[in-house]
């Protein structure tokens, strides 16, 4: 199977996708959002061809595509849909593939299946996104626990904000935890702009 790498967060709005978008582009990956919650405003998979500028056929279709922006299990609920999330299987690619997951690690696909469940079946490296804004310390050190008791391999944080050295370093130090880099608020959010901040903040990320 091709190098996939899942990318989380410690919470939902936090710019995972947009750190997704920028991550594909600069491993020339392709993306997959196995679950799309709320179809009335632009997807996540939409954003991320947009603002990473991939072509369609880098863009794997989603498992399931909910309307209503809410967690999975009570989206699908409304939509009289049934998530299987034993089936849900990583695709098979040519080349690197991002996966990102909905909201925080456990965000509930079923009312007995989280987000993290999957991801110890698959095993795949996981980027940790967080805020650097006041309470990631707690968030982020309580989601690295989570996944490691579910002996999920971390790459490391993908801070995402404003800098915030001392939040950022004592996450690194009491986490144990690789620093991958800063990605700040960009606005407008543009293409050209994402990729220059990222490749500023990330220059020496893994696989490239």
């Amino acid at each position: 199977m091709s190098q996939a790498i899942v990318v989380t967060g410690t919470d939902t709005d936090i710019g995972k996708t947009v750190f997704s978008a920028a991550l594909a582009a600069c491993l020339g990956a392709s993306y997959w959002k196995p679950v799309q919650a709320g179809l009335d405003v632009e997807t996540d998979s939409e954003a991320v061809m947009r603002l990473g500028g991939l072509s369609a056929e880098r863009i794997i279709p989603e498992a399931y595509r909910l309307h209503k922006p809410a967690s999975p299990h009570r989206a699908a609920e409304l939509d009289s849909v049934e998530i299987k999330p034993q089936q849900m299987e990583v695709p098979v690619v040519s080349g690197p593939l991002i996966i990102e997951g909905a909201g925080g690690l456990m965000v509930p696909l079923t009312r007995e299946i989280t987000f993290l469940d999957v991801f110890a079946r698959w095993g795949l490296p996981v980027v940790l996104c967080a805020r650097t804004a006041l309470g990631t310390i707690n968030h982020t050190l309580l989601s690295l626990k989570a996944l490691r008791d579910a002996c999920v391999p971390v790459m490391g944080v993908a801070f995402i904000g404003k800098p915030e050295t001392e939040t950022e370093r004592v996450i690194s130090t009491l986490g144990n935890v690789t620093r991958l880099g800063r990605l700040p608020w960009i606005e407008p959010l543009e293409q050209s702009r994402l990729m220059s901040a990222f490749h500023e903040g990330f220059g020496s990320f893994p696989l490239r």
